[in-house]
Parts: structure tokens; C-alpha cells; sequence
């Protein structure tokens, strides 16, 4: 009776029926190539089987390195689909850095686009693991594509929904990354809750610029999948082929960290789109000014919150008609908002030291807190630090908001970024959101450095776009005007901010530049 009334929950089974209901639709555009969802599905059982022939077992690691190709879309599912688990690798790593994963991980077999294949076998070679490397692409033999073709289709279905899906490492800015569980119950209802909130169906063709390493691509493969919708792959974020597929692949959907979104405004070939395009965005808190420019541009942007733990985007500003009433301004403040939590995950909390949820009052400050279907199972052989992040089965995601009356949550700073100057808390996303008001500011970021007196002071680096130039002085001035002096920043560097594969900057680079320009102390 049990298989009556259950079925365990696997994302494998969204292109199983998207195979069955939509076989002659396109599924992949992948540069020259197009696959429809029957190909797809038979190319996804055909690595399953594949893997199986080179000895890879139930449990046992496959790790990826490639851009987002179609081999990356494939293995997504067709890892899963033999029982394997998958290890999503960032390719802008280092050889060493992959091979710290490799040994982690205990991955048995590499699957490797040709562009990165000379540092994917320098991995291997300072692993300790011995993985079998499988080569794609390239200008002569295809290994993907041989080994594929001779594999028999296999489709192993999933007994145990909580059983592990796949390891996705984290950054890694703060130390040695951890390898985080995610399992096929929460994949699956992840991947429901995006294609329900970002509004996919059978006409959406995504364009794959978020990176499909981080977080599983925010379970975007599985979701459009699910939906029926085309995948256009593109094989990194260059703004002008950007803005050429939104018009030439009539582009509905994309992800993309804010960032990006700030560099497709600066691009030559920014200009309103004919027809809307909706983008989602996370990763960071964007800019009420920079969701004003995406407006122009017809961009629509809603806003997602979500961390490596939760699947990617486990909260969103969940839009209320009544709000398009208000002035450009003000709705651009409340979308950048990181708002209620997504349609399949338990409510999002703020929370004191002691774990109780602080006053909804839009000032009291707390960490933000989550549980739920779509929370890591925990960190990869690393019980205590599981342990650590949650200590009464709320997950301490380390970053710092406020609860408003309606119940959406603001995000402040992180933790680890707040700046406490004389005992005063200053959020580095407050000053950074006035620094990008002032039109020659493309991006800002806000960091602590030490100081003799008051402990701590604001540093702002900053990048400025099209022909307008601004000293620092005059946007130290800027800031004062709008802000308590304390909070606006002692100095600024103008250049290039440093960034992670996945468009975050890198804060903890730009505090060790800021201290060893003042000689530890700014004073």
C-alpha cells in the first residue's frame, strides 16, 4: 500500500515526465546544439549508465568542472539518476583548491569540460584520490560524447528521499570550504518553489548566467526542467553576449547576483528590451538605485535571500499589487527587501543571542534564522561545525536583520561585516546603498578597519561607470549629507572590487587591503 499512497521525492522525475509530455519540445540550447526533452532524457540515462560502467556506485562522488554547457544541465540530473551524488566544482578555482575538494569529497570519477581540463588533471595529480577524468568537448576525440553514445540507458529511482543529492562547497572566504549535503526531498521542492515564484511554464526560455555550480544553479535545472521551459546555456558572463541572447533567444528568465545586473546597466548595449524580461537576484543586497536602472531597462527584478545551506533562495520579496502605487523610490525600497520565506519553507526568523525572535519593528537588530525541507541535511564530515550552526535546530545563517510589522525581513550587514565605531553600529550595506546614489558610482562596498579611538571606521571602495568622475572627498561629503557622520566613511578607494565565481565581493580581501594601506590602524 505504501507505493499507493508515496512515492520518495527525487528532481530526477521532473524531466522523466517533461521526457514523456513534452518529448518533441527543445529542452538545451547549447552553442550550436539543440536537445529535446526525449534527447535530453536519454542522454541523462545514458551517463547514468556510463558512470555505472566506470564502477560508480549508489553514494559514491562524481564531481563536474565545466561552464554551463549541456554536459553540466545533464550531469545535474544523470548523476542522480544512477544513485551517484554530485560535486558541482567551481571553475575559477585554483588546481589546489579542487584538489582539497577531491580529497573531501572522495570523488571517484571527473567529468571535465576540454577548456578546463589542464587544471582539472593538475587536481588530480596533487589529490590523493585517483578519480577517472572524463573528457568533453574539445577540437579533436570527444571522450564525453564516445563514452556516452556506447553507454546502455540506466534509471536508478531514488528509496530514500533524504538520502544525499549532491555536496556543494561554499566560497570559502573565510577558510577551508564545507561541503554542504543537500538531499532529493529538498531539491524537489526547491525546484517547485523557484519555478512557482519566478512564474515558469511552457514559454520560458532561461538563459543560464547564473553559474549551475553554485547551489545547483539555485535548483534552476530541475525547475525549468519541471516546467517544460528551454535552457539557453552560455558559457560565461560577457555583458554584450548577455545582451545579445536576451534579444536573439527571446530570453524570459534569467538569475543573476547584483553584480552582474550592475554590469549589464554599465554595458554599451544596455537599452529597454521590447518585451519584459524577469531577472531574480541574491547572493547580496541590491541597490534600491540599481533597481530603478533594471526598471528602465525593462528588467524586471524580484528579490531572493538564500545561502549554499538552503538551496539557494529559501526567502523573497514576495511583491503585493498595492505596493506599484508608490513612487519609484519607494517600491525600489521595498524590493530590496529580503522579504517571507518561499512557498515550501517554513517561516524566516530574526533572533536574539538567546534564540527568541526579536520585536517585528523594523529596528531591532538579530541574526537571521531558517529550518525546514529546504535546509542542508548538514556539513559534509563536519558534525560539530553541523552543530554549531544550529544549535536549537534553527540555522544561524551569520547575517543581521531587522523584522518588520508585515512580517518581511531586512537584511542589515553580516555578522561578520557590521562596523562598530565608538559603540555605534554601522551597517555597510546603509552606506553603500547612499554611495550608489550618486550617479557617478557604479558599485560600492563598505568595510571596518581598525582605528585607535573609536575602535572601528568605515572604509569605502568603490568602481565608477560611464564618463562622470567624482574624488573621495567629494562622496565622503555625499554620504554626510544623508547619513550621521559617524556612518559615513574616513576614506575611498576608487578601482576594481575584488569578487568570488558567483559575484559576491570579496569583503575580507578588501579589509586586508584597507589595513595594510593604514598600517593596521586608520588613525
Amino acid at each position: 500500500m505504501d507505493s499507493l499512497a508515496f512515492q520518495p521525492l527525487s528532481p530526477v522525475s521532473f524531466l522523466e515526465r517533461s521526457a514523456l509530455v513534452y518529448a518533441d519540445r527543445p529542452a538545451i540550447v547549447s552553442e550550436d546544439r539543440t536537445f529535446t526533452y526525449a534527447e535530453h532524457w536519454l542522454r541523462v540515462r545514458q551517463l547514468a549508465g556510463m558512470l555505472q560502467g566506470l564502477g560508480v556506485g549508489a553514494g559514491e562522488r562524481v564531481a563536474v568542472l565545466a561552464p554551463n554547457t549541456h554536459m553540466q544541465l545533464e550531469s545535474s540530473t544523470g548523476v542522480s539518476a544512477g544513485r551517484g551524488v554530485l560535486v558541482a566544482l567551481n571553475v575559477r578555482l585554483q588546481a589546489g583548491e579542487i584538489a582539497t575538494i577531491l580529497d573531501h569529497a572522495g570523488v571517484s570519477v571527473l567529468l571535465v569540460d576540454s577548456a578546463l581540463e589542464d587544471v582539472g588533471r593538475k587536481a588530480v595529480d596533487q589529490a590523493q584520490v585517483d578519480p577517472r577524468v572524463v573528457v568533453a568537448g574539445g577540437d579533436g576525440r570527444d571522450e564525453y560524447e564516445d563514452m556516452l553514445a556506447a553507454a546502455d540507458p540506466v534509471y536508478v529511482r531514488v528509496e530514500d528521499e533524504r538520502s544525499l543529492l549532491s555536496l556543494n562547497y561554499t566560497s570559502g572566504t573565510t577558510g577551508v570550504p564545507k561541503g554542504v549535503m543537500y538531499h532529493h526531498r529538498g531539491a524537489y521542492l526547491q525546484a517547485l518553489a523557484m519555478a512557482y515564484h519566478a512564474k515558469l511554464d511552457l514559454q520560458t526560455r532561461y538563459l543560464w548566467t547564473l553559474p549551475a555550480f553554485h547551489t545547483n544553479g539555485w535548483c534552476f535545472p530541475w525547475a525549468v526542467t519541471a516546467a517544460g521551459g528551454v535552457h539557453v546555456c552560455l558559457r560565461a558572463v560577457v555583458p554584450k553576449e548577455v545582451w545579445h541572447k536576451l534579444e536573439s533567444e527571446s530570453i524570459t528568465h534569467f538569475c543573476a547576483a547584483p553584480t552582474v545586473l550592475t554590469s549589464l546597466a554599465a554595458a554599451e548595449e544596455a537599452r529597454p528590451l521590447e518585451r519584459e524580461v524577469h531577472a531574480l537576484t541574491g547572493g547580496a543586497p541590491p541597490s534600491p538605485s540599481l533597481l530603478r536602472r533594471m526598471d528602465e531597462l525593462n528588467i524586471r527584478v524580484s528579490h531572493l535571500y538564500g545561502l549554499t545551506e538552503t538551496f539557494g533562495p529559501a526567502a523573497l520579496c514576495d511583491w503585493r499589487p498595492e505596493w506599484d502605487q508608490g513612487t519609484p523610490d519607494e517600491r525600489a525600497e521595498r524590493l530590496s527587501r529580503q522579504g517571507v520565506g518561499n512557498v515550501i519553507a517554513e517561516r524566516v526568523r530574526v533572533v536574539d543571542d538567546n534564540g527568541d525572535d526579536v520585536p517585528a519593528d523594523g529596528d531591532t537588530l538579530g541574526q537571521v534564522a531558517v529550518r525546514g525541507n529546504n535546509v542542508m541535511l548538514g556539513y559534509y564530515r563536519e558534525e560539530e561545525a553541523t552543530r554549531a550552526a544550529a544549535p536549537d535546530g534553527w540555522f544561524r545563517t551569520g547575517d543581521l536583520g531587522v523584522m518588520h510589522p508585515d512580517g518581511y525581513v531586512e537584511l542589515r550587514d553580516r555578522l561578520k561585516d557590521i562596523i562598530i565605531s565608538g559603540g555605534e553600529n554601522i551597517s555597510s550595506i546603509e552606506v553603500e546603498n547612499v554611495l550608489t546614489q550618486h550617479p557617478a558610482v557604479q558599485e560600492a562596498a563598505v568595510v571596518g578597519v581598525p582605528h585607535d579611538h573609536w575602535g572601528e571606521v568605515p572604509v569605502a571602495f568603490v568602481t565608477t561607470g560611464g564618463s562622470e568622475s567624482v574624488s573621495g572627498d567629494e562622496l565622503i561629503a555625499f554620504v554626510r549629507e544623508r547619513l550621521a557622520h559617524f556612518k559615513a566613511p574616513k576614506s575611498v578607494v576608487v578601482g576594481d572590487l575584488p569578487k568570488t565565481s558567483t559575484g559576491k565581493i570579496q569583503k575580507n580581501v578588501l579589509r586586508e587591503t584597507a589595513r595594510s594601506a593604514s598600517g593596521g590602524d586608520s588613525g
